[in-house]
């Protein structure tokens, strides 16, 4: 039977930090399911479409069998769908793994059967978010160290598009 794990996140954009997790968790599963989420919390800066392209675009070369998917539920409801029985998480400090280690206690609780597994972002790569990536394109800081060069040309085109701050 097939080992499948789902790598959960919204993406916007997706970054070198979450290529790494990627690769590396492509490794420990025989299926990864990455799991493009419509997190309501959150107000992104490309469509859910968008998103799942340019993952889909991104991870094209990396080994394994790796499925691109959108989700609109809890979690552990769409790992059942997919038949998970792993969740790949990626740590970047001590502030994620709060977070992340209350999270896999609550999913624990709705899915005793499905594992959560805690990747350590490489070291250089650690300091990576989506967020700040955003941010610093608003205010026109060079971003090329964070995304791959397609990603970073779409977040400069959109925040051309929208407007930079402080101009």
């Amino acid at each position: 039977m097939k080992r499948t794990g789902i790598y959960p996140g919204t993406f916007d954009p997706i970054t070198l930090g979450h290529m790494d997790i990627i690769r590396r968790g492509a490794k420990l599963v025989d299926r990864l399911v990455i799991g493009v989420s419509t997190n309501p919390s959150k107000s992104p800066m490309f469509t859910l479409e968008e998103r799942m392209a340019m993952v889909r675009r991104e991870v094209a070369g990396i080994a394994g069998e790796i499925e691109v998917v959108s989700f609109d539920s809890l979690l552990m409801d769409f790992a059942e769908r997919e038949n998970a029985s792993v969740i790949v998480r990626g740590l970047r400090a001590v502030a994620d793994f709060e977070y992340e280690y209350q999270m896999a206690g609550m999913n624990q609780q709705l899915n005793s059967r499905i594992e959560t597994v805690f990747l350590m972002a490489d070291v250089c790569l650690q300091p990576i978010a989506s967020r700040l990536v955003k941010e610093i394109a608003m205010f026109g800081g060079a971003i090329d160290k964070f995304v791959p060069p397609m990603v970073a040309a779409e977040v400069v085109a959109r925040v051309d598009s929208i407007g930079r701050k402080g101009s």
